[in-house]
């Protein structure tokens, strides 16, 4: 009987903390280093760093650049490879590490869906800085722990250093490998932020909604014989558009993506025009309609329509998610200026800009260095749109990763406060 099999033949169900790579082919980044993303050169500098020979790691590095690693495979703390040598047999090669506890794990779930832009990353395929610092998810040196079946007693030997580096190329490649050697598989970290956005998103959604003046139905429906109690006032103009039902799959109803957006749509141009009378479509370019369009969207997380409307949308318009994401946050910050403040550089005449570094160091702030519009420190900046107000930005320091945040203010001073929440 083949137990690989389920009860009536069923097909075996996907495991998703194990996962095989084909033979990579090697490609050198433009800087020299063996692998392009900044988690995947410290994967390598992990085991370079504690390694007692360099001419080893040296010929490790040949062997991966020649195509000596065979295919790779993945499994929580392990990762396991056959790499050719100098003999006909190639040679078993693992590299161990120690896998992610659950409170590291609650750290990092926690911080992924506080801020939409981690989110934004882990789709486009990116480590935030920010997430390793909070959680470790990078090895130290030592962390990682070379075997292989050759006698070369080296640490590591040089078919675990060509294994280490053609690991490395798989990180580049996609991060949530990274993960899987840290002990959570792919789905089931997915299916796990999902279920901390919605409902996150959901408390969010009941904090703020209003009260609503009711009349009793006895009241009503006694109202039959005498005259009935007066209607209760109208509702106040909502601060933003609702958010539409939730329309499930159907095989034979439309898109429920397509209903979504229209949804979306009608509701926040309704609440246009019942707040300012006039359509805020007409003027908008492909792309600020775009951003529009997801900005509206419900949620900014990793449910399955958003992540097909910031894809299509990007797409379309020949941009990332990563940049859609991000122009999202500046939309919702301020609309078409918060946009303009994104993407637009310029130089403020003298006035409210020459004056905002003192208030600001009045204020005790540290020390910004001015650029244009910009303000900035290591992790900080503000940015002074044409419109007079200062839009608060954020970035993991030493990075040139700038989120918009916090609200836009008049006082340089006002908009620095709101962006750190004091």
């Amino acid at each position: 009987m083949n137990t690989a099999r389920g009860a009536r033949g069923a097909a075996p169900r996907h495991d998703d903390r194990r996962r095989s790579f084909p033979q990579v082919a090697p490609r050198e980044a433009p800087d020299g280093r063996f692998a392009a993303t900044w988690w995947g050169n410290a994967w390598v500098e992990a085991l370079e760093d504690t390694a007692l020979d360099p001419a080893r790691l040296a010929r490790g590095k040949a062997y991966a650049g020649r195509g000596h690693v065979d295919a790779i495979t993945v499994t929580p703390g392990r990762v396991v490879a056959y790499v050719h040598g100098s003999r006909a047999r190639p040679y078993r090669t693992e590299i161990r590490m120690r896998t992610l506890g659950d409170e590291g794990w609650e750290r990092f779930l926690d911080e992924a869906t506080a801020r939409p832009e981690h989110i934004a990353a882990l789709l486009d395929k990116d480590v935030p800085h920010a997430l390793e610092a909070v959680t470790g998810l990078l090895p130290a040196p030592g962390d990682l722990v070379p075997d292989c079946s050759c006698p070369d007693d080296g640490y590591p030997c040089k078919h675990a250093a060509a294994l280490c580096y053609q690991a490395a190329r798989l990180l580049d490649e996609d991060p949530f490998v990274l993960f899987l050697m840290r002990g959570r598989g792919e789905q089931e970290l997915l299916a796990e932020l999902t279920r901390r956005n919605a409902a996150r998103s959901a408390a969010e959604t009941i904090a703020a909604a209003p009260l609503m003046p009711t009349v009793p139905a006895r009241a009503v429906l006694d109202a039959t014989e005498r005259p009935g109690p007066p209607l209760p006032p109208p509702l106040p103009v909502p601060d933003r558009p609702g958010r539409p039902a939730v329309f499930p799959p159907d095989p034979d109803a439309p898109d429920p993506l397509a209903l979504d957006l229209l949804a979306a749509e009608a509701a926040a141009r309704a609440h246009v025009f019942l707040t300012t009378g006039h359509d805020p479509v007409a003027s908008l370019t492909p792309w600020q309609d775009a951003v529009r369009l997801a900005a509206a969207h419900p949620g900014s997380g990793l449910t399955a329509s958003t992540r097909a409307l910031y894809r299509d949308l990007g797409y379309a318009l020949d941009r990332t998610p990563t940049d859609l994401a991000r122009a999202v946050a500046a939309w919702r910050q301020g609309g078409a200026a918060g946009l303009a403040v994104l993407e637009e550089l310029w130089d403020p005449p003298a006035g409210p800009f020459d004056r905002a570094r003192p208030a600001l160091i009045a204020a005790d702030f540290p020390a910004f260095r001015p650029w244009r519009n910009r303000l900035s420190t290591e992790s900080l900046q503000l940015r002074l749109g044409r419109d007079g107000l200062w839009y608060g930005y954020e970035s993991d320091a030493g990075r040139e990763d700038w989120w918009p945040r916090g609200a836009p203010d008049a006082d340089p001073v006002g908009a620095l406060t709101d962006l750190l929440g004091r």
